[in-house]
């Protein structure tokens, strides 16, 4: 017998150069715990449990991974939950998509590591479901994504508020003075009133509406409250699901597919999903040796329309949508932009979920594809001589009358030198000019935090100014909303133009065209760009932080590791039949 081989608690025996002695030690400390033999004898289903005291978005995970279990032991498999690292977006510093990466190597190593035949992977808050998804892409075993769920709404002087779409809303209204202190320190307390992931159309609802599409979680997973019986009751189909992955060897490669990616992106723009939606999908697709092709996407963005009616593009939450139906509403819609025989955890195809979900019902939260909530998706890929690799801007969530723009740029050369000067009286800044955030990219900052959305310079937002255009490379949460541009490549960090802005130079924005130009002579650009020095950063000699920034690839493919990615072997989108 193999030292690598086999399978249940015989799988990836530790190295002592005798297998049967491997397999003795193992099961004399495994039994320690209590197990049987016959218990030890069956298939064994990992269970990722990410629940932290840190972590108010997997404040359930303890009572999920006991539904998992449920379903696992129903099924006739053995469940052993593990940990891995937990990332918080509001608690992880300098951001958590700084953490992604080492939370999906943490994830890929220890399901190598450990004995399981498949594993379920729960997560929920924002980076935490990427990084679980690439890591089981890599490791290569049967895999099935369990996310927490969104939380419930709660309730500020009578009106619906949720994070954090709200988070944002009030306090921009108090940074306006339109609130006083008293007030935002009441709406704290009711933003998020309980366990669960934000209740809007944020990054972490977006990644649990794509993952379900792209075949990784039983179908109805994604909108489940995370308080309520439904979701309990998809974390015990989850184990059992789990269980015949691991018995038909039906491992992620098979099913993250790129038709499967391109019904990711399509449900993406479909509902006005997170802008980071698109740099962990390119990041999940570059584990499988896929490369997103962001033209592509665009063109698919000009027929596929924006039709769910949830913040920060609409008006309502996700437990609207889980009532209207959930995933399934948006997929019966959009089924003629669908590959619908893409494989799913079930082992049945997605149109065959589809018409196993029913009819539906009178609701209206998911419009009809033919009067859509918004003409064309979320997304759009601008380029152009300030973003020659590409830039996204949240069309659905912009200012219309701003789409199309021409202004003189206002240069913030860092976040912290942003922080320092945007509430400035003297600052000389005017409505109609173009605030522009340099390295806050993935080398910048480090970590290309959710800096994108920049705060309006106060003494505008005190004059009623609600938007302006912004341009960085850095990122902005999917609660966010506003005329922003976004994940601007090369970043500024590596030299790319962005880096060469002035405060004065003119700038035209024109998302209709797709054009985001710097109108400079090329003689001062390249007069500029000699100039150009790297940023750098203390500490980044040892460590994390040194391999980050020497192996973080760029926004268009994802912010991995270039070392973790396969040789590639295709485009997504590949095309439609």
């Amino acid at each position: 017998m193999s030292e690598g081989n086999g399978r249940g608690l015989k799988k990836g025996l530790t190295s002592y150069g005798d297998a049967g002695f491997s397999l003795f030690l193992r099961k004399a400390f495994i039994k320690g715990m209590g197990y049987s033999d016959d218990a030890l004898d069956r298939p064994i289903v990992g269970i990722i449990d990410t629940s932290s005291g840190y972590n108010a978005c997997h404040a359930n995970v303890p009572d999920l991974v006991r539904a998992v279990e449920r379903g696992v032991m129903l099924a006739g498999a053995l469940p052993i939950s593990f940990p891995t690292i937990s990332i918080h977006e509001s608690f992880a510093y300098p951001t958590s998509m700084f953490l992604r990466n080492l939370m999906s190597m943490d994830t890929e190593e220890m399901i190598r590591a450990q004995p399981m035949d498949a594993v379920v992977m729960v997560g929920g808050c924002d980076k935490t479901v990427p990084a679980q998804l690439m890591g089981a892409a890599s490791a290569g075993i049967p895999a099935v994504q369990l996310v927490t769920g969104p939380m419930l709404t709660g309730s500020h002087r009578g009106a619906r508020v949720g994070a954090c779409t709200d988070c944002r809303r009030f306090w921009a209204r108090y940074r306006a003075g339109e609130i006083e202190a008293d007030e935002i320190a009441e709406v704290n307390s009711r933003l998020v009133p309980g366990a669960g992931t934000c209740g809007v159309m944020g990054t972490a609802s977006t990644m649990a509406l794509v993952v379900e599409a792209l075949g990784m979680m039983v179908p109805g997973g994604a909108t489940a409250p995370a308080v309520s019986a439904d979701r309990r009751r998809i974390a015990e189909s989850t184990g059992a699901v789990a269980v015949k992955l691991a018995a038909d060897g039906l491992v992620p490669e098979k099913i993250m597919t790129a038709k499967a990616f391109e019904n990711a992106l399509t449900v993406l723009l479909a509902t006005g999903g997170s802008t980071n939606g698109i740099v962990h999908l390119a990041a999940m697709a570059g584990r499988t040796g896929l490369r997103l092709d962001l033209d592509a996407f665009d063109r698919i963005g000009r027929d596929v329309p924006v039709l769910v009616d949830l913040k920060p593009s609409g008006q309502h939450y996700m437990e609207d949508l889980h009532a209207a139906g959930g995933l399934a509403t948006i997929l019966r819609e959009l089924k003629p932009h669908l590959h619908l025989d893409c494989l799913t955890v079930t082992g049945r195809t997605l149109g065959e979920e589809i018409d196993a979900a029913g009819g539906g019902w009178p609701q209206t939260i998911v419009a009809p594809l033919s009067t859509p909530l918004y003409p064309e998706g979320g997304m759009a890929v601008l380029r152009g001589n300030l973003a020659p690799g590409g830039a996204i801007v949240k069309q659905s969530a912009a200012t219309p009358a701003l789409m199309s723009h021409r202004g003189r740029a206002v240069v913030f050369s860092s976040i912290a030198d942003m922080a320092e000067r945007v509430d400035n009286p003297d600052l000389d800044v005017t409505a109609d000019d173009i605030l522009v955030l340099q390295n806050a990219g993935p080398k910048g900052a480090p970590g290309m935090p959710e800096a994108g959305y920049m705060p309006i310079p106060r003494k505008l937002a005190k004059a009623g100014v609600k938007d302006m255009v912004r341009i960085s490379d850095a990122r902005m949460s999917g609660t966010a909303s506003g005329t922003i541009v976004l994940h601007v490549t090369p970043e500024a960090a590596e030299g790319g133009p962005l880096a060469l802005v002035r405060s004065g130079d003119m700038i035209e924005l024109d998302v209709p065209t797709r054009r985001l130009m710097l109108h400079v002579s090329e003689v001062e650009i390249e007069k500029r760009r000699k100039a150009f020095q790297m940023p750098s950063h203390p500490g980044s000699g040892r460590g994390y932080k040194r391999l980050f920034l020497e192996t973080v690839q760029q926004a268009d493919k994802g912010c991995d590791f270039a070392f973790l990615i396969p040789p590639a072997k295709g485009d997504v989108p590949e095309g439609r039949n």
